[in-house]
This record gives structure tokens, C-alpha cells and sequence, in this order.
């Protein structure tokens, strides 16, 4: 598969950059930035390509470009890759819709890596990547890339699988399979001329499991430990007790990516905010429930200031847009202290309204999905109020886990595995708020009525 030059357009950043030259309007973070494209820099930092995971999109980065900014890298140095089909197939050598081979990865990353040098005139630029995002550096960079790319940081990445079985040899994520056993070859695991760091969970990372719970294999050995991340050649880093994602967005884990690529300690990790916030991103489709980041046309999106208190909408909307071809939506200006609600309405999925804490900073990734399909288990209630958490996963009893004033149900204790938590409500409390609290960062989100196919979702930043 080919990646065409409109998909390198979908990519953080790409869009803006050479919106001048198709006469549209410059928006967000890169018109604000008034540099020439390949201003440099702080010194010691090149330009940074963010791969994200398996069915993730550039969005999850979005506190990692704001931490990044914070301490002076300019955003036009930097892209957040959107893969057309995040999804990995079931066997990396059979054609399965709207899935993604390793080649395909390959090819789209090395498009990606070309369009960042070209917009900054580097010659190597450093890749950070989490999860499946780690195969596709690994890949590009073994075979043929290397002289790009300088520095590459891996976070979370199953570099020796997520399970060892002699079923399934197809599969990217078996150690035993090809693919592996082909970027694992050899005394040294990493690839000359690129500089390697591995960023991995002390024992809390679902993905590198000795039980086969976690893969749905409960009591059959993996074949893989905590250490599965961990490359000979590399520097290793274990950074305690955060889970699969966060080893990649949390602050710890900033700090690290930050010193390694740019070889000393960031000025800060808190995010400073701006005065003036301008957001945009793409609306992604699900079809059939399978997730893509393929621009959706035609979709609206609404944009509400909310109480941070109820809820509830303040005044009328301040922003209405529908997507183009491109999918994208926006811009649109806001207060860094604004609650958010995003209502998107698209063909053939819910009327999905996400509540948001506020943006301290500008951001051209802001993407959106529609909710999940209402399904079975929701027959009956009155309204359907998620929590999500793209970022990490609930841990309990390490966090603070909180729906309607409960500890959830469905979030299981232990090895943080859940990002998503369900509340169902009675038909009687369609319309009353509903709090949403992780750790520090509290949301209230209104109960919408199922009954007009609508799903609320608290989506939590950090």
C-alpha cells in the first residue's frame, strides 16, 4: 500500500504547513509560530516523528507535543503520525479489511520520516514510538531507514512479543514468529548508527504478562516477562509502576524521551499555557465497528462552553463545522480554562457528546471517533455515560477511580488492563450530570437519552 499525499496531509501538522500554498486559511499551532520551516531547534534537539500503537491515533500524544512546546521544541519540528488502518492483522501475510501489515506500516512511516525532513531540511530526526509503534521504527530503521533517523525511543513495546506460542506464527505479536524472530537476530538487537532507548513498566504493563490472562490464555505461560521491552544494545530504563500507555504519555516518562533525544533535563514537564487556544483535528471512521484513522465526510461537529460545575451548556454553540473530504474539523478558539463539550454527528454511529477538561494549549490533533454502537448490554437504560481514559489505563487500587460517586465494576483490580468504564442509567435520569473523577482530573458529563441513539463519554486528558 502507498501512501498518498493526502494521508501524509492527515498527519499533526502536515495540513497547516502547506495550507498557504492551496490558498486555505492557516490555523492553530504552525500559524502561530511564524518560523521559517527549518528554523532550528534548541540545540541538541532534532525533529521528532511520534508513532502511536495499535488502533491509537496522533491524538494520544497531544500532552507530549504540549510538554515538548513547553520547553521551546517549535511544533512545526514536530509530527504525530496517523496510520490509515492502526489495526494489525490477525496474520501479518493475509489481506484483512481495514487492518495494516508491518509493510504497510513500514511504508507509511518512511513517507511520514521524508515529509518532516523535508519541512524542516534535516537529514535525521529522532522517532518515539509506543506499542505496535515501535515495530514500525524498528522495521524502518533495520531496513533501509537508518541513516535517517539518529535517535529512537521506545515505550512500551513488545519487542520480544506478547506471548511465545507455536499457534498463531503469523501474528506481528508472537516472539516466535518471523517477524520477531527477524528484528531480534543477532547479539545485539538494535541497529548501528541509531542510538536506542527502551522505556518499560516494573511488572504493570499488561502486554508483557508470564500469564496468559491478559491475551485471553488464563494459566497458559506466555513465554514472555516484564522485561519483554528491554533490547541488547539498548539503554533500558524501568520507570515503576505505570501501566502499557502510560510508559509513553505520562510526565515520568516525558522526562526520559526529553533527555534522551535532546540530552539533558527539560526546564519543565508542566505544560504552560497559552493565552489564546485554537484547535482542529480529523473525524476518523469506525466501519463496523473496526477502527481507522480514514477521514469521515459530512460529519458535524459542535462545540459547547460547559460548566465545569453541572455540566451544562453556556450559551449557544461556538463552533459548527462539517467535515470535507479530508475529514477535517475546525478551527476553533477557546479559553485555556474552558470545559468543553464536542458533540460529533455522523452517518451510521451514535450522536457521540464528549465532555472535555480544558485544552491549556493549542492543538491540530484534537481527533475525534464516534462512540461505540449501543449493544446489547445497554437495552433498557435511559442513558449511557462512558469514561475513557486514552492515555493510560485505571489502575486500582493505585488511583482514584470514580463514576457517579462509585468505584466502577467493570474496571478490574490489579495489573491496570481497562481504559474505559461504563455507567448505565434509568430512564428517569436522562438529563442530570454525571461526575467523572480520575486522580486529579475531574469531569461532568450530562446524561443523554439512548433512545435517540446518543452516548456521553467523559474523556479524560491525562
Amino acid at each position: 500500500m502507498r501512501l498518498s499525499r493526502r494521508l501524509i496531509l492527515k498527519s499533526a501538522g502536515a495540513l497547516p504547513l502547506l495550507a498557504g500554498a492551496f490558498g486555505f486559511p492557516r490555523f492553530g499551532l504552525q500559524a502561530r509560530a511564524q518560523m521559517p520551516s527549518a528554523a532550528p531547534g534548541p540545540a541538541g534537539v532534532p525533529p521528532i516523528l511520534f508513532v502511536h500503537g495499535n488502533g491509537d491515533h496522533a491524538a494520544l500524544w497531544i500532552t507530549t507535543l504540549w510538554r515538548m512546546e513547553s520547553n521551546g521544541v517549535p511544533h512545526e519540528r514536530m509530527l504525530a503520525i496517523n496510520f490509515t488502518n492502526p489495526l494489525a492483522r490477525a496474520d501479518d501475510k493475509v489481506e484483512q479489511s481495514n487492518r495494516s501489515s508491518t509493510e504497510d506500516q513500514r511504508r507509511e512511516l518512511g513517507e511520514a520520516v521524508k515529509e518532516l525532513q523535508r519541512r524542516t531540511g534535516a537529514s535525521r530526526i529522532a522517532l518515539v514510538g509506543n506499542s505496535r509503534g515501535g515495530y514500525s521504527i524498528r522495521n524502518y530503521i533495520k531496513n533501509g531507514g537508518g541513516a535517517d533517523i539518529s535517535r529512537a525511543v521506545l515505550c512500551g513495546v513488545p519487542n520480544h512479543g506478547i506471548y511465545e506460542w507455536d499457534e498463531g506464527l503469523g501474528g506481528e505479536f508472537n516472539g516466535r514468529g518471523p517477524f520477531l524472530r527477524s528484528l531480534n537476530e543477532g547479539e545485539n538487537e538494535v541497529t548501528p548508527g541509531t542510538a536506542f532507548l527502551t522505556l518499560r513498566s516494573d511488572g504493570i504493563d499488561k502486554y508483557a504478562q508470564a500469564d496468559g490472562r491478559f491475551v485471553g490464555k488464563p494459566g497458559t505461560p506466555t513465554g514472555v516477562t516484564s522485561d519483554s521491552p528491554a533490547l541488547k544494545g539498548a539503554t533500558n530504563l524501568v520507570l515503576g509502576a505505570l501501566d502499557h500507555r502510560e510508559v509513553a504519555f505520562h510526565p515520568r516518562a516525558f522526562r526520559e524521551i526529553y533527555r534522551f533525544i535532546a540530552g539533558r533535563e527539560p526546564s519543565r514537564i508542566e505544560i504552560v499555557p497559552e493565552a489564546e487556544v485554537r484547535l482542529s483535528g480529523l473525524v476518523t471512521d469506525t466501519p463496523g465497528g473496526v477502527v481507522t484513522n480514514r477521514p469521515v465526510s459530512g460529519a458535524r461537529v459542535e462545540i459547547y462552553r460547559v460548566s465545569p460545575e453541572t455540566g451544562e451548556r453556556i450559551g449557544s454553540p461556538i463552533h459548527s463545522s462539517q467535515t470535507g473530504a479530508g475529514g477535517r474539523w475546525g478551527p476553533v478558539q477557546v479559553e485555556p480554562t474552558w470545559y468543553l463539550e464536542i458533540v460529533l454527528t455522523s452517518a451510521g454511529s451514535p450522536t457521540t457528546h464528549l465532555y472535555r477538561s480544558p485544552f491549556p494549549r493549542s492543538s491540530d490533533v484534537v481527533h475525534l471517533r464516534a462512540a461505540r454502537p449501543l449493544g446489547p448490554a445497554d437495552a433498557g437504560a435511559g442513558a449511557v455515560v462512558l469514561m475513557s481514559r486514552p492515555r493510560g489505563y485505571f489502575g486500582l487500587p493505585r488511583d482514584v477511580v470514580l463514576i457517579d460517586g462509585k468505584e466502577p465494576k467493570d474496571v478490574k483490580s490489579g495489573v491496570p488492563t481497562d481504559s474505559t468504564t461504563t455507567l448505565r442509567l434509568a430512564a428517569e435520569e436522562v438529563g442530570r450530570p454525571v461526575v467523572a473523577m480520575f486522580n486529579t482530573e475531574r469531569i461532568v458529563a450530562r446524561a443523554w437519552p439512548a433512545s435517540e441513539n446518543r452516548i456521553a463519554v467523559a474523556e479524560l486528558t491525562y
